[in-house]
């Protein structure tokens, strides 16, 4: 099936279906991480490298990748990328430790940056400029359903079935995704023979997984001494003079670089790739808190976990597509700079909201305008970066584009972990001194009872027990005036740190908003018309 034979919507709508279990699988893994917790014994540093991993190898495969579709076709690789990530699923699911867990998740991400440019470069050629609206409408609309079904669903499966269920859900999926893309979308060959530049993802592959395992384990490790005498800083500091190499290597590379630094050139798709990066940061960062807070805090099932994020994400999904066709019509950088401070000012409100004693449903207005502020964040972004990219780059344009919000999900990921697992740690700890303090605890039991629970927050893996933490040197009298002092004392501390780490996220689109400022209403590249003796050479 060529281009000219296939039904765009129907090519489109299966691709979608492919990119919703990607999504899917960022989304519904936060629900279960304090079942990951309790049941395979694991900390929580190693349980958000269950989230980090996965984005990690998402992302810096991810402008090899698009190469691979210039090479060898969109439809192809993206199909290849499909079973992968549906076997590796099935692996995530069949993990018995935490360990083999994380090594599934790399494969699953390396299965998903095999999919994801393919969709967005299909729907540069699928769709002519004028009606790429409402196919980017569709898209972000997917994005939205993925993040309504996620974290409810996921809280299903976990309460029912267990967490390994919600990478099992992938593999009915992935075969019906796989067959509707084998028979709806077209083999289109884009001819383009890419040379591939090694030395390039190896610099930016070691770059940026030094600098996120430095990142995320800089708290494990106490920030000092990390791999023998290797600190933290130091490990982190080489990935940044990787990075930076691999930059001075993709300008001096005169064959065929993997970040051709030209499409830079362009205002809006530079700004866009920002905002991208911005977005994932905040999106990955949004969850992991709240989840903690919802589950640990005010000890909401999974599945009530879940229904606390639904309504943010249908009102996402329902706006995307609307955004989508309007930003055809009005200024697609008004809309996004509306999603980003929209989504900004939900973050901030939940995080002045929330209390250790707040009823869950009283952060609903808040979710809302957080989840408007998606729904008008993907349709124009990704329109008004992709719009005017010159059609010979429009693969690789769709490989960074996709890269940079998939960087700044694993570095969210990395970022808002360390935060969390510092708060935590700080935040129960001075929330035990306090009450030691302030209440009527003997004076000579204050300083075990402190010592004991700040020592159960330094392993940040004991708070789903709610405060029953082991309290040395404390007669039976006192064991239950000091067990509720834990108890409110973890509370307390796990809702400040959760507070505290939702500001990071919302602080970072405000660097988005910026970058957004200095778009462009796009204009379209036309090309020229074909001599008469070429178009009738096409038509035959």
């Amino acid at each position: 099936m060529n281009a000219r034979q296939a039904n765009p919507w129907a090519a489109l709508s299966a691709l979608c279906l492919g990119f919703f279990m990607i999504l899917l699988d960022t989304t519904i893994v936060s629900t279960a991480i304090p079942a990951m917790l309790r049941e395979l014994d694991a900390g929580l540093n190693a349980i958000v490298w269950v989230i980090s991993v996965y984005l990690l190898a998402y992302a810096v495969p991810m402008l090899f990748a698009s190469r691979l579709g210039d090479r060898f076709g969109p439809k192809r690789v993206y199909l290849v990328g499909l079973v992968v990530f549906t076997l590796a699923s099935l692996w995530c699911g069949l993990s018995g430790s935490v360990e083999m867990l994380i090594a599934a998740r790399a494969v699953q991400g390396l299965g998903a940056a095999l999919m994801t440019p393919q969709t967005l470069a299909f729907i540069s050629h699928l769709f002519p400029p004028s009606k790429r609206g409402p196919a980017m409408g569709l898209w972000s609309g997917v994005a939205g359903i993925a993040a309504i079904v996620g974290p409810l669903l996921g809280g299903v499966l976990v309460d029912h079935l267990g967490w390994e269920w919600i990478f099992f859900v992938n593999l009915p999926v992935g075969v019906v995704a796989f067959a509707l893309a084998l028979l709806k979308v077209p083999d289109w060959q884009p001819k383009h023979s890419h040379s591939f530049d090694v030395p390039g993802i190896l610099l930016s592959g070691a770059g940026l997984f030094l600098v996120v395992y430095g990142v995320q384990n800089g708290q494990h490790y106490d920030w000092g001494r990390a791999l023998g005498p290797i600190t933290v800083f130091e490990i982190i500091g080489a990935g940044l003079a990787l990075l930076i190499a691999f930059v001075m290597w993709q300008r001096f590379n005169r064959d065929e670089p993997l970040l051709p630094l030209s499409v830079f050139a362009n205002r809006n798709f530079s700004a866009g790739a920002l905002t991208s990066a911005t977005v994932g940061f905040a999106m990955t960062g949004l969850f992991l808190p709240l989840v903690i807070y919802f589950q640990a805090v005010l000890g909401e099932s999974p599945t009530m976990s879940g229904l606390l994020f639904a309504p943010m994400s249908l009102l996402a999904g329902l706006i995307g597509p609307f955004v989508g066709r309007a930003s055809d019509k009005v200024s697609g950088k008004v809309l996004l700079i509306i999603g980003l401070t929209a989504l900004a000012t939900g973050m901030a409100l939940v995080a002045l909201i929330a209390r250790a004693d707040t009823n869950a449903w009283a952060l609903t207005p808040a979710l809302l305008v957080a989840g408007a502020g998606i729904g008008f964040i993907f349709a124009p972004m990704g329109n008004l970066a992709m719009s005017s990219v010159e059609p010979r780059l429009v693969g690789t344009a769709s490989g960074i584009f996709n890269t940079a919000r998939q960087v700044g999900g694993v570095l969210g990921s990395a970022a808002v972990g360390v935060l969390l697992q510092a708060r935590i740690s700080a935040s129960i700890a001075d929330e035990a001194a306090t009450a030691a303090a302030t209440t009527a605890l003997p004076e000579q039991y204050r300083a075990p009872f402190v010592e004991g629970i700040a020592k159960a927050a330094e392993s940040t893996g004991e708070f789903g027990s709610s405060g029953q933490a082991s309290i040395p040197g404390l007669p039976a009298e006192v064991a239950k005036q000091a067990q509720r002092l834990a108890l409110e004392a973890v509370h307390n501390g796990l809702t400040d740190a959760a507070r505290v780490t939702l500001l990071l996220p919302a602080a970072v689109l405000l660097l988005g908003v910026l970058a957004a400022l200095t778009m462009r209403r796009p204009v379209p590249r036309i090309p020229a018309p074909a001599p008469a003796a070429a178009t009738a050479t096409t038509a035959a």
